[in-house]
């Protein structure tokens, strides 16, 4: 008998007099209000984010309107929103990736009571990797996306991707609470909320 054996047997000796667990309750909320668009451009500028309301057809010329320089996109993103001379991701070194001037993705969900936008890797936003490390992201997203609170976002998503939640630019605060940006990620955030 080895010593994890031992160890794992008096762990369960010790709790076999253990009560069973009631179930947890797991019946949130299934109604949700109508989204509030104008409460999430508040959120996300409160959060020192840019919001631009542009057409879906202005995506182009916006994002080149933000950045002049090379702006990587992921390798499903519509051909119509890519600025020209954007730099497709397959499978990009971190080194290029990093020293692209932004990104362009789209959106998996958007929250408009907390401002937090809701990546989960679909081809249009592509890989982590590329949303952390320009130091500007700019992110599309259309109205039929918001929803009012979390439990309905996480309604939307699929537990089984990689979600990466995002609630302005990257920031984190020292001990004197002097606010510092771009430690963890960009340090600029883009909102292009297209029109309805």
């Amino acid at each position: 008998m080895s010593s994890k054996d031992v160890i794992l047997g008096r762990v369960r000796a010790a709790l076999r007099d253990t009560p069973t667990p009631e179930p947890v309750v797991r019946d949130y909320r299934r109604s949700f209000p109508a989204a509030d668009l104008e409460l999430l451009v508040d959120r996300l500028v409160d959060y020192r984010a840019t919001v631009h309301r542009v057409a879906a057809d202005a995506v182009a010329a916006s994002v080149s309107g933000i950045t002049g320089g090379t702006v990587v996109v992921p390798p499903g993103l519509p051909l119509g929103w890519r600025p020209p001379g954007a730099l497709p991701d397959d499978g990009l070194a971190p080194d290029r990736i990093a020293a692209a001037d932004a990104v362009l993705t789209a959106a998996a969900v958007a929250v408009a009571e907390t401002g937090t936008i809701v990546l989960d890797a679909s081809p249009d936003q592509g890989r982590r990797i590329i949303t952390l490390l320009p130091d500007v992201h700019i992110v599309v997203l259309r109205p039929d996306q918001v929803v009012a609170s979390v439990p309905e976002a996480v309604a939307r998503l699929d537990p089984a991707r990689p979600l990466t939640w995002i609630s302005g630019p990257s920031a984190t605060s020292d001990i004197e609470l002097n606010r510092v940006e771009g430690v963890h990620g960009p340090r600029h955030l883009h909102v292009l909320l297209l029109e309805r």
